[in-house]
């Protein structure tokens, strides 16, 4: 039995009117409303919060500031850090609000606050329409939308901060308000990659962006013999492609039931955002010439099959933790580290990804969004997922050693939605990291407008002083 049964002040009258529903230790359903996507967080709310509709989330947050209880934010639930729970706490859990509404002539989507990438493909694509999202189709909106957004269509379209048009916020002191270029222009800038602390975003509208249902799409599969060949010519190749071409390096050691087999591998994946097939198929004929591939999978896709491909690898439950670095390199050093690094794994599931960036993301002028990394020609997110306890000391252990690795090589900036839970005492030094010291001062500028009491503290932190 649990010893760490937590308590609420009062009964929650204050909470009686709620549209939603309110779970509190104790009830049949409290752990399962408490339980996150990274089963290394275990933590045990006071009270869970479950919005039945965007006027749900003012009284939640003016209960936990009355009764001086830690706040938690929950959208989607992906957020690999855990910030969507608290122990002892309030957590506002916005999964019931994942409405998503297309306006087809106008290329507009709104989008609850708890909807995943999922919903929004399923909604866009009878339109050929998609919005600039994450690389697995049950991330949530709101989280990664609020650190930035980097996907497989980021070279297209941008980052998905870049097609955030507006959004719906309730602030600290309960108000709701809407934000857009015009309106709260401050409180804007700062949604579009400052993460979850200005407020709790009920909705976002995003612009759509024309995209084939089915794409020309695949995966270019390596053996360990291979591996520093096929980076060194992915290199070269992303030098000349146009931006409707993203491709994501990855190290995979799967897990033994995945149906890849035993060995580790290399995975050049990659999708073309236009109709034209052909043209698709021909750029990427040189690369398979100049890295000729063990095994491949390549040929049209629908656009809903291929962004939810590598959904059944990390189901909810998972363990996770993640570190990234923003490169600009990969010449035979570079890709000796990683080689070296990765082949010394042995344990399912290590891996990394590496995103070709630059494209629409990296045109959009340096300091218009709190973005930090535009100008990097590669990120990658340096993971490690996995299903029991008795690995946690291993499979962290290698993610930090590969992230020490590849300091030497990093360029400015880091992507808070890559970023672990670790135990950062000095939030003002990880921030000035990430964004670099006059994004933050503006950081910090916002969050002393809209939330001067530090009320929306657990995530990536900008504390207002």
């Amino acid at each position: 039995m649990d010893d760490r049964r937590t308590t609420v002040p009062g009964a929650l009258d204050e909470l009686r009117d709620v549209a939603g529903t309110v779970v509190r230790d104790g009830d049949p359903d409290y752990d399962e409303a408490r339980r996150v996507w990274n089963g290394l967080i275990d933590k045990r709310p006071a009270a869970v919060v479950r919005a039945g509709a965007p006027e749900d989330v003012a009284p939640a947050i003016a209960y936990a500031r009355r009764h001086d209880l830690p706040l938690a934010v929950r959208g989607g639930g992906h957020g690999v850090a855990g910030n969507g729970t608290v122990d002892g706490g309030v957590v506002i859990d916005l999964a019931g609000l994942r409405t998503v509404e297309v306006d087809p002539e106008a290329r507009t989507v709104r989008v609850g606050g708890g909807a995943t990438w999922g919903d929004v493909d399923r909604a866009t694509v009878p339109f050929e329409l998609a919005v600039p999202g994450g690389v697995v189709s049950t991330t949530g909106v709101g989280g990664l939308t609020l650190g930035g957004g980097v996907g497989w269509l980021t070279r297209p379209f941008g980052l998905s901060i870049d097609s955030l048009l507006g959004a719906d916020v309730v602030t600290a002191d309960g108000r709701l308000v809407h934000v857009n270029e015009a309106e709260h222009p401050d409180l804007y800038w700062g949604l579009r990659g400052g993460g979850g602390n200005f407020g709790v975003v009920t909705s976002f509208t995003f612009r759509a962006h024309p995209l084939p249902a089915t794409v020309y799409a695949g995966n270019l599969i390596y053996a360990r013999p291979h591996w520093e060949d096929a980076l060194r010519a992915w290199d070269t190749w992303t030098r000349e492609i146009p931006d409707e071409m993203q491709s994501i390096f990855s190290f995979i050691y799967p897990p033994p039931d995945a149906g890849f087999g035993e060995d580790p591998f290399y995975l050049l994946a990659f999708a073309w955002a236009s109709p034209d097939q052909d043209e698709g198929a021909r750029l990427v004929e040189p690369l398979r010439r100049a890295a000729p591939p063990d095994m491949e999978e390549v040929g049209p896709t629908p656009w809903v099959q291929w962004q939810s491909a590598f959904d059944p690898l990390i189901p909810r439950g998972t363990r996770c933790y993640m570190k990234n670095v923003a490169f600009d390199r990969l010449d035979a050093e570079v890709a000796g580290v990683l080689v070296r690094r990765t082949a010394a794994q042995t344990l399912p599931v290590a891996a990394f990804d590496i995103h070709h960036m630059g494209g629409a993301a990296a045109r959009v002028p340096a300091g218009s969004t709190p973005f930090p990394a535009r100008s990097s020609r590669f990120l990658t997110n340096m993971y490690a997922f996995w299903f029991g306890p008795e690995h946690d000391e291993q499979q962290i252990a290698y993610t930090r050693a590969l992230a020490a690795d590849m300091a030497p090589f990093a360029t400015v900036g880091s992507y808070v939605n890559f970023v672990g839970q670790d135990r950062v005492e000095d939030w003002r030094a990880q921030s000035l990291a990430a964004y670099g010291q006059a994004t933050l001062d503006r950081l910090v500028e916002v969050k002393r407008a809209w939330d001067p009491e530090n009320v929306f503290r657990l995530n990536h932190n900008i504390p207002p002083g």
